[in-house]
């Protein structure tokens, strides 16, 4: 049998006090209609997680004004949710991969999501005493892209850099697909097939993915988003 879910409260005047909002506006209980036009994945969240992604799309703002509501994308409520990350660092293994990545294998990996603003948040990924690696999420006017800046340890670019890919589709509200753009292509031609997935299962990991369509080319490390540690040094470069 199914588990009956708790329903989600609604935010009380000191709620919205804590969050800058008039606490006596009309109730989120109001605005039902606003919560089922969500997409399911938002509307059975816990009640902590849908609140701030409510509050961050502006859904309040349609309450009691006759207004019609706001709406929040899959994308939208994504990126909210990677900005709850911001300034924390988590510890991650890898779960998948191929015989060219052994040099991940034993080392202790860390994610620290470092630089955060409106429009762009970049996570140095740390790999044993290898600090080389960060990727870069950017919102774009067509959606989302993911870009991966190596620097060598004098700070210099390294020469494979800054490839990476964009959304092509709406995607999912805990995950989200890069298909490798041209730039790539011409940069590492057999990576012209290559989707990364970048998925955060809220409270519980941040996993960052790689597959290669027509290949057997696996990569996936997970993070404990449970087990937050000291954020590492800065990057090579940064």
């Amino acid at each position: 049998m199914e588990a009956k879910r708790s329903p989600a409260r609604s935010p009380t005047g000191a709620d919205r006090l804590s969050m800058g909002l008039d606490p006596r506006a009309a109730p989120l209980d109001h605005c039902g209609s606003v919560f089922e036009s969500l997409p399911e994945q938002v509307r059975t969240m816990r009640a902590s997680s849908i609140l701030a992604l409510s509050f961050a799309a502006g859904l309040t703002v349609a309450c009691g004004s006759g207004q019609p509501a706001t709406q929040i994308s899959a994308q939208d409520a994504f990126w909210t949710q990677l900005q709850t990350l911001c300034d924390q660092a988590f510890p991650g293994s890898l779960v998948q991969g191929s015989p060219g990545d052994s040099a991940f294998a034993g080392q202790a990996m860390v994610m620290h999501v470092r630089q955060c603003a409106d429009d762009e948040i970049r996570i140095p990924f740390h790999v044993g005493e290898d600090r080389s690696r960060t990727w870069i999420l950017t919102r774009t006017e067509e959606g989302l892209r993911l870009k991966h800046d190596h620097r060598l340890e004098d700070g210099s670019e390294d020469e494979i850099t800054q490839y990476g890919g964009d959304t092509v589709d709406a995607g999912d509200v805990e995950w989200q697909e890069f298909h490798a753009d041209e730039y790539t292509a011409s940069l590492i031609p057999a990576a012209a097939a290559n989707i990364w997935t970048v998925e955060i299962v809220p409270g519980e990991r941040f996993t960052y993915a790689l597959r290669r369509e027509g290949t057997d080319r696996r990569f996936r490390v997970e993070f404990d988003l449970t087990t937050p540690v000291e954020p590492p040094p800065a990057p090579w470069g940064y």
